[in-house]
């Protein structure tokens, strides 16, 4: 009984597990604080990579865009619903989608 209570009161024992505690759970760089970190950087990071993509396919388009006149022409007939004089365009809705977006 004696060893196990001059464990328990050995001042290096106390110092550490007093650093680990206050490391733990009050220190500003705590433990929870660091995995919360490391979780958004993980998200900043894979938002960083959709841009990147994302800028890469507009710059594609870009070029597109200035190098084929016939590129602006179906842009502007799927994006903007143009036509050419003469032409009747039917837009056909997906009923699903209705209903998605209705329950949502």
């Amino acid at each position: 009984m004696k060893k196990v209570t001059s464990i328990i009161t050995n001042k290096y024992l106390l110092a550490i597990a007093f650093f680990l505690v206050w490391m733990t759970f009050f220190d500003q760089k705590d433990f929870f604080n660091t995995l919360e970190s490391k979780n958004e950087y993980n998200t900043l990071q894979m938002k960083k990579k959709y841009y990147l993509d994302e800028i890469t396919k507009s710059k594609q388009e870009l070029a597109d865009f200035q190098n084929n006149s016939a590129a602006i022409e179906k842009f502007a007939r799927q994006r903007y619903f143009l036509k050419r004089d003469g032409e009747d365009v039917f837009i056909i809705e997906d009923s699903t989608e209705r209903k998605k977006l209705a329950t949502q």
